[in-house]
């Protein structure tokens, strides 16, 4: 059958930064001006034409397309010292809506963004192991709920559902509480195909860590470098790859599999980053502790955890990352590091500095030593990226490929 993370699904466009005045592609010039005005904010005509390299004419246009669609809103002119007063052009946040489904290993979530991304409600569903039909059932509430909350003339404006999910989540099905046949429909049946059969809206299906490292490049705050590696901590770890300003998500959706990669533990053994850098490990060091790991999972904000067993899992986990990093700048020159996940900020901050820590002792003759920074979305990194994946494939351009 068709895997879930199968690229027919796969948002995005690979188009360059660069318009077209020919006729016929009004809908890539469309997406160009839409991204351009995400990307800097409200911009007047004759800026979007000097950003764009299209004719003011074409943009004016689009513009006046774009504003009927009521995708765009004109704000008050703005009087500059010589020349006619400019009106700056922006998004209009009622645009369009999109819906976000985070499906993890211990709970899913599924929100309502605007065309801005922001969140405008949310319901989610705790679990110890994620059962297929539970996860289905909890998603076409979910849906009609969030749906419901709008009023009737803005559900039409509802672009579509994306999904943000593990990939190949039936691989781990040895994880510890975990029973494998519950495991087992995830690799035998399609939620793409199913939701979009129940709630008669495109669905877009990306892995996890991509649709997170996705949301900390369309919305992450801060100057962005048009390359970097990405990590992101949640029950298991995992990355995402961003290349000449552009998520890259590699022929099977599968690139910056970064749980995968092989690191040394504190005892000199080989093992999967996975096994040292993920919330499975530190659940597992808090339960030998008499502790249920499982509250990890009640707030993000604060944990009840003794700061000792913090303080050796953050170690370990900064060793494997750091590990990690060595090897994928071997591969993708990237000159950036980001790190993020489910975690609080002060912890998210202090595991930063560990893992610059070991890169400052780390053996880099022949490489560049990346700069390793703190990512800006957080705990809610996966869930919007999932959002984004509808407003990706219908209205942006050159952010995936």
């Amino acid at each position: 059958m068709k895997s879930a993370h199968d690229q027919s699904n796969k948002p995005g466009v690979s188009s360059p930064f660069a318009g077209t005045n020919q006729t016929g592609m009004r809908a890539l010039n469309e997406r160009l001006i839409l991204t351009l005005i995400r990307q800097h904010g409200a911009l007047s005509t004759s800026e979007i034409a000097r950003h764009s390299g299209l004719t003011a004419q074409t943009v004016s246009v689009i513009i006046r397309a774009l504003e009927r669609d009521g995708l765009l809103l004109k704000g008050e002119p703005q009087r500059g010292r010589v020349g006619q007063p400019s009106v700056p052009i922006r998004l209009n946040p009622r645009g369009a809506y999109f819906l976000g489904l985070k499906i993890g290993r211990r709970s899913a979530e599924m929100v309502l963004t605007d065309f801005l991304g922001t969140i405008l409600a949310r319901r989610s569903l705790a679990y110890p192991v994620p059962a297929f039909d539970a996860v289905v059932d909890f998603s076409v509430q979910a849906a009609a709920h969030l749906v419901a909350s709008l009023r009737p003339d803005a559900r039409a404006r509802i672009a579509g559902l994306g999904i943000a999910m593990p990939f190949r989540l039936w691989d781990w099905a040895d994880t510890p509480a975990t029973d494998p046949s519950r495991m087992q429909a995830w690799q035998d049946r399609d939620i793409r195909a199913e939701l979009a059969q129940a709630l008669q809206v495109p669905v877009f299906v990306q892995k996890d860590a991509s649709a997170a490292c996705g949301a900390e490049l369309v919305f992450g705050t801060g100057a962005q470098a048009p390359n970097f590696l990405y990590f992101y901590i949640g029950f298991f770890i995992g990355g995402g790859l961003v290349l000449n300003g552009s998520l890259f998500d590699g022929p099977n959706g599968n690139a910056g599999a970064l749980g995968s990669v092989r690191v040394l533990d504190a005892a000199g053994r080989r093992c999967q980053l996975i096994d040292m850098a993920s919330l499975m490990v530190l659940e597992r060091a808090l339960a030998e502790q008499g502790i249920d790991g499982a509250t990890l999972w009640d707030s993000v904000d604060c944990w009840a955890a003794p700061q000792a067993v913090l303080d050796d899992w953050a170690e370990h986990a900064a060793s494997g990352i750091a590990q990690a990093i060595q090897a994928a700048v071997a591969v993708v020159d990237v000159r950036l590091v980001k790190l993020d996940g489910w975690l609080p900020p002060g912890l998210r901050d202090a595991l930063v500095e560990r893992v610059r820590a070991h890169l400052g002792q780390a053996d880099f003759k022949g490489l560049e030593r990346p700069s390793i920074q703190a990512g800006t979305m957080g705990a809610e990194a996966r869930v919007i990226g999932a959002a984004s994946q509808p407003l990706l494939a219908r209205f942006m351009t050159g952010f995936a490929r």
